[in-house]
């Protein structure tokens, strides 16, 4: 019995050591370590992501990375402005998808299914990336939209003293919200740590 008890703490030891190294490694360890503590709701959304980017011809690995940083995978979630759902999006994006893609029956409430969710903070998200594609890097445009609003980065583009040929550098230069700042550096980021790792491969 005592023998047993010795090899099974060996094996978690072991075990324990391995995951350190592991995470000692790794790119990014903290997220890691709460991927792993999430019991697979990390990876739960992708088929539906995988969907809405071949829809709308966004890559999954920054609609992923929109969905991380807006809710970390939570679908009930509701923002302090009232955004819902994996991607936080509001009533009015909302319906601003459901006219365009028809959907007559579209509620708020909707905004809980993770599908839709995704599919129209994807559809928002390829509309801003549309509207800034001449941009050197249409990017953290689309990204300063998604979460300050067009009027806003427009009023940033107008500042910056560039005016229409503002470039990414630019813009970071001009934005006086700084959380929007972080908010694009932590996507740009986690899009980039998804690509390396063959996220969607």
């Amino acid at each position: 019995m005592r023998r047993l008890f010795v090899i099974c703490a060996l094996a978690l030891g072991l075990l324990a050591l391995a995951a350190t190294l592991f995470l000692a490694l790794a790119d990014d360890p903290s997220y890691l370590a709460k991927e792993a503590v999430a019991l697979g709701r990390y990876q739960k959304y992708d088929a539906l992501i995988r969907q809405a980017s071949q829809r709308y011809g966004v890559a999954p690995e920054l609609i992923k990375a929109v969905v991380w940083r807006e809710s970390r995978f939570q679908p009930h979630k509701v923002g302090t402005q009232g955004e819902r759902g994996l991607m936080q999006i509001t009533e009015n994006a909302a319906a601003d998808w459901a006219l365009a893609e028809k959907i007559e029956t579209f509620v708020p409430t909707d905004l809980f299914d993770a599908k839709v969710n995704i599919e129209a903070g994807t559809w928002y998200l390829k509309r801003a990336l549309t509207h800034w594609a001449a941009k050197d890097n249409p990017v953290p445009f689309a990204l300063a939209e998604y979460n300050a609003g067009r009027t806003r980065v427009k009023k940033w583009v107008k500042n910056s003293g560039q005016g229409e040929t503002a470039n990414a550098g630019d813009l970071q230069t001009a934005m006086d919200f700084p959380m929007t700042k972080s908010y694009i550096n932590a996507i740009v980021a986690r899009h980039e740590f998804y690509v390396e790792r063959g996220e969607f491969r």
